[in-house]
């Protein structure tokens, strides 16, 4: 074992956990990840919660009560998941109390159908929030042309948010802009901007793999020495955009009165394609003031043989550019990538959403008590 991970969050990255289920936390496992492996948050999304629920360990008892109670499948996949987030946030408290409240946070989606909602969207979020009911909870909104509002207003309100499902530069800074939008409207109503937090979800290995399918299209020596370089390229220049941002005189306003920056945050850190180093999307993203979300089989190989070599970021923006340059001189368009990524990312947990539902809603029949 090296110390990678020590040396990671040396270099100001916060390590978090991409997963969470009942039995992380009531094994200790969740607690033990925190101790050893310098993991100072966690996320969920969708996916991870049809996972951990389908494989059913620790749900049957609550499923059972509830369908004692004949809740509707929605209503029982709520307070799943929320007991589940306010547990892992317990166990996650004594980080937040140290790092100040930056770090020690637990994310939950809102309902994944309402992405292009705004209205429902918000209203979910405060739902979530008075759900959850503790203060290191991050309530995730994607980053839809509709959840651009929804964040200006969550974040209004006082509420922390991670915004999800962030793929191109162009949204990127309208996140931020919205991010700020909704400081400046907490500000306006007297609250506190200094207890408000939130992350930049963009994500990374997904870029690599809808690029590299195009330029193995293209086929020539120059498409393919391309390959695994979009998705670094596309995050080191988020990186540049966030530098930019929060070094605005609108910035140092909302600074001066109390204000934590967006952090960037690197999501979807596994590597999808084995031809590259599994640790790609942790070592070459090193950037102070970053969250890097790995599931745990990145967790772990970082740990056994992560080469944090310091920042891998600053002073890489020039060869990005180049590099996404050159991917469009082949003809793949970017702005049709990311849209495409985008509209993929809402449907992957949509679909993940009504896989929950439907398995819930049968487990729920099943331990229905009998009439009489």
């Amino acid at each position: 074992m090296t110390d990678a991970l020590k040396r990671l969050s040396d270099e100001g990255v916060a390590i978090w956990l991409d997963d969470l289920s009942r039995k992380r936390i009531t094994s200790g496992n969740l607690a033990e990840l925190i101790d050893q492996q310098h993991v100072v948050g966690v996320t969920t999304n969708p996916s991870i919660f049809q996972k951990a629920i389908s494989a059913g360990d620790g749900y049957q008892q609550q499923l059972a009560d509830l369908a004692a109670r004949k809740v509707t499948v929605d209503e029982a996949i709520r307070m799943i998941t929320t007991a589940d987030v306010r547990d892992a946030a317990d166990v996650l408290r004594p980080v937040f109390d140290a790092t100040g409240g930056q770090d020690g946070r637990v994310s939950i989606e809102v309902d994944p159908r309402l992405a292009h909602n705004t209205g429902a969207t918000v209203a979910e979020a405060k739902q979530l929030a008075w759900l959850v009911d503790r203060p290191n909870t991050l309530i995730k909104i994607p980053a839809t042309k509709a959840g651009l509002p929804a964040i200006t207003e969550v974040i209004g309100l006082g509420i922390s948010v991670n915004v999800t499902l962030i793929f191109s530069l162009e949204r990127y800074r309208e996140v931020m802009d919205a991010y700020l939008a909704g400081l400046e409207k907490a500000k306006a109503a007297g609250l506190d901007l200094s207890l408000i937090r939130s992350v930049a979800s963009f994500f990374v290995s997904r870029v690599d793999s809808e690029i590299d399918k195009r330029l193995d299209k293209v086929g020539t020596d120059e498409a393919k020495s391309l390959k695994g370089k979009a998705a670094l390229a596309n995050a080191r220049l988020a990186y540049q955009a966030y530098e930019e941002v929060f070094s605005s005189d609108r910035w140092a306003a909302l600074d001066k009165a109390g204000a934590n920056k967006q952090r960037p945050l690197w999501a979807s850190t596994g590597v999808k394609d084995p031809a590259y180093k599994d640790t790609l999307y942790v070592d070459d993203l090193v950037a102070p003031g970053t969250v890097n979300t790995m599931p745990e089989a990145t967790l772990e190989a970082t740990a056994d043989h992560g080469q944090i070599t310091g920042d891998t970021v600053r002073g890489t923006y020039d060869e990005a550019k180049a590099d996404l340059d050159a991917i469009a001189q082949l003809g793949i368009s970017y702005d049709d990538v990311v849209q495409l990524l985008e509209d993929e990312g809402v449907e992957k947990f949509e679909a993940s959403w009504n896989d929950l539902l439907k398995s819930t809603e049968a487990e729920l029949k099943r331990l229905a008590p009998s009439e009489g």
